[in-house]
């Protein structure tokens, strides 16, 4: 699948960009099915497209108890830890909506499970019970060294994979333990959104896009759409 970017003027315009497609694609999707299946991401872009979501007025014409929202990847931390990407989403984006808790699956936390280990079982568990679904959109950031989700180049993470989710330990970016989609439950979405911002991203977008398979982002593609959506700045080694 071949890769399609969107160069935007700067960090918000693709925060808002990523908005509005999203909105749309969760339309499309309830049009044609009963249920949309979300995965967000963390990270200074995909909070903000969260909350630009919440801030839509297109956000009143979705039904919202027909929409799942998974996680790409936590950082097992306790409950109410700044560092945690589900409470960042929640007051930008999930507290804003009308949807049912129980259409919220929230990765575990260290409040809830005695291992990371622990977490990503649970989390497994939760993805079969929902029937394992092909995700309708997955949304990753893209961070300076390539990775996305917790998926780090060159680290275990990575090289040696694992289940559907699993247990990230020693990640080279803080807080160091995490739980984890892996690079094939992210392959198996229908489309798959990278959204990216910053000069400090270029060298990396500009390897992903090219195919470098040995940086995590290269390898997130959906089986029906592959879209990179950045700022003129992340653009420039394009």
């Amino acid at each position: 699948m071949n890769r399609r970017i969107l160069v935007m003027p700067d960090r918000d315009a693709v925060a808002r960009t990523a908005a509005s497609r999203l909105l749309v694609a969760i339309q499309d999707t309830l049009a044609a099915q009963p249920v949309a299946h979300l995965v967000v991401t963390g990270g200074t872009v995909g909070i903000g497209t969260l909350a630009e979501v919440a801030r839509s007025p297109l956000a009143g014409d979705v039904d919202w108890t027909s929409v799942h929202v998974w996680w790409g990847d936590e950082r097992f931390v306790a409950t109410g830890d700044g560092d945690r990407n589900e409470g960042q989403a929640q007051e930008a984006m999930l507290g804003a909506l009308p949807l049912p808790e129980d259409n919220i699956h929230r990765m575990g936390s260290s409040s809830d499970f005695a291992s990371a280990e622990d977490a990503a079982e649970a989390y497994r568990a939760e993805m079969s019970a929902a029937g394992d679904p092909a995700w309708d959109v997955l949304m990753l950031g893209l961070g300076p060294d390539g990775h996305v989700a917790s998926l780090f180049p060159g680290h275990a993470s990575f090289t040696e994979g694992g289940p559907s989710a699993y247990a990230v330990h020693d990640s080279p970016k803080p807080p160091p333990t995490r739980v984890t989609l892996s690079r094939e439950t992210i392959q198996r979405a229908r489309r798959v959104w990278v959204v990216a911002a910053g000069a400090e991203k270029a060298e990396k977008v500009a390897a992903c896009v090219h195919g470098d398979e040995s940086l995590p982002g290269a390898t997130a593609k959906g089986t029906d759409e592959t879209l990179w959506m950045i700022d003129a700045a992340a653009a420039t080694g394009i």
